[in-house]
């Protein structure tokens, strides 16, 4: 479809430029249903996890009952929040210590509010994907093994993440917010008595949503809050599917205006090969300046290209802004970019900032991956790894067999997180290949 649309004539891309751009701006949020609207207007008071909205939804899951519910979260500045998620628990009597957690945080859907997974109509489903053939929405939305997860007796909690239905805009790409997202829907299940939830957890994620549960293993003293809705919540491991982490990839240490105009080139010539990839990026960049307003879209993108990224990203989840990059710009989209951009330390200091602090996971991490992932580089897990492992963590990176891709990961992963969540709510001691990580393929 996007090259199709690419091989148009420059006519027919010149007027898509007409009606799309030239005429006059609106940053309006594109509509959502009334739970959605209403959450949007209110103010994130009271505690980290506190669920100021809930409503009871119909699912299809047998023995489940289902939730949305809006909470309170903060951002990586503890600027308070409200995130919006998605709640399935088992019907019946619960146990006495409670029902283990699992948090899912999903991949990217784009930065509108209308882009978060439980806005869906029947959102209660196993992992549906838009690229895969059996695909059957516009983007993606579930929860992968949901069913299965509910025969055990377990709550799911599936975060949208803050931007994504509760107002504001989504720092889309800023696993340091992500993350906290993801903590915050534990307190917020454990706090709700109709789930019969407990107070241990274990977070699994894909892509955005990968780097998100990393970044919440490494958060040890937000974890540690006390007056929230839920104190004493405790994660017994980590799942991440392909997860993402630009900031491993970068250099650290001293950084000054030179060597971070090079590295922001470098980051540009990577995310500029297709149309996809440049989507991804700029996307990033409109995420990272709405955690840190001291940033400007208008030093890395030309005057046209700050406006085209404001407009789309606001109304658009992320096939349909590439879809509106394509017509409009077909293969000229790398004009919306500054050929000389400005005030690239502080962009690049933002980005390390927002990604994965390098800090002892809190409790095992699993890392899978497949070896044809060319959306999120496996390089990156293996960094991950190599850095958490020389500081102490228990952090095991498995190859999934065959060849994998990115959208394949989810699915064939599935049997080997299903074992490692019962044997970590089980007690048992989790295994990992550190002693082989540098020697492990990338």
């Amino acid at each position: 479809m996007f090259y199709s649309i690419m091989k148009n004539s420059f006519a027919h891309l010149l007027f898509g430029l007409t009606l799309g751009l030239a005429t006059s701006v609106v940053y309006a949020d594109p509509p959502v249903a009334a739970f959605y609207e209403s959450v949007g207007k209110m103010t994130p008071s009271g505690k980290l996890g506190q669920v100021l909205k809930q409503e009871k939804i119909t699912t299809s899951v047998k023995g489940a009952q289902a939730w949305r519910i809006a909470y309170i979260s903060s951002d990586m500045a503890e600027r308070k929040t409200l995130s919006t998620a998605l709640v399935v628990a088992p019907l019946g009597t619960k146990p006495a210590a409670g029902r283990p957690i699992l948090v899912w945080a999903h991949g990217t859907t784009g930065t509108a509010q209308n882009c978060g997974p439980s806005q869906i109509l029947n959102p209660v489903v196993p992992l549906n994907e838009y690229f895969l053939l059996g695909g059957n929405s516009w983007t993606d939305y579930g929860l992968p093994s949901v069913e299965e997860f509910i025969n055990e007796g377990y709550v799911l909690i599936a975060t949208d993440y803050q931007g994504l239905g509760g107002g504001g805009v989504h720092q889309y790409g800023v696993a340091g917010t992500q993350s906290k997202d993801l903590i915050n829907a534990v307190r917020a299940a454990s706090s709700l008595k109709d789930t019969g939830a407990g107070k241990k957890a274990i977070a699994y994620g894909w892509s955005q949503g990968g780097g998100a549960v990393l970044a919440a293993a490494s958060q040890p003293d937000y974890l540690a809050q006390k007056g929230t809705a839920a104190d004493g919540i405790e994660f017994a491991g980590f799942i991440a599917l392909a997860p993402y982490d630009e900031g491993i990839l970068l250099p650290r240490g001293e950084m000054d205006q030179v060597r971070s105009q090079k590295v922001m080139a470098g980051m540009t010539q990577s995310f500029t090969s297709d149309i996809l990839g440049f989507a991804h990026f700029s996307m990033a960049l409109y995420g990272t300046q709405a955690a840190f307003p001291q940033l400007r879209l208008s030093d890395l993108f030309s005057d046209e290209g700050a406006k085209a990224v404001k407009e789309i990203y606001t109304n658009k989840c992320v096939h349909a802004a590439a879809d509106t990059l394509v017509f409009n710009y077909g293969k000229e989209f790398t004009k919306l970019l500054k050929a000389q951009p400005d005030n690239t330390l502080p962009w690049i200091q933002a980005i390390i900032k927002g990604s994965i602090p390098p800090v002892k996971p809190v409790a095992p991490v699993v890392i899978y991956w497949g070896t044809k992932d060319t959306t999120e580089p496996p390089i990156q897990g293996k960094l991950y790894q190599e850095q958490m492992c020389q500081l102490g963590g228990n952090v095991d990176r498995q190859q999934l067999p065959g060849e994998q891709t990115h959208f394949t990961t989810p699915g064939s992963a599935a049997p080997f997180y299903q074992a490692w969540i019962k044997d970590r709510l089980a007690g048992k001691p989790a295994s990992n290949n550190c002693e082989q990580a540098a020697q492990l393929p990338s």
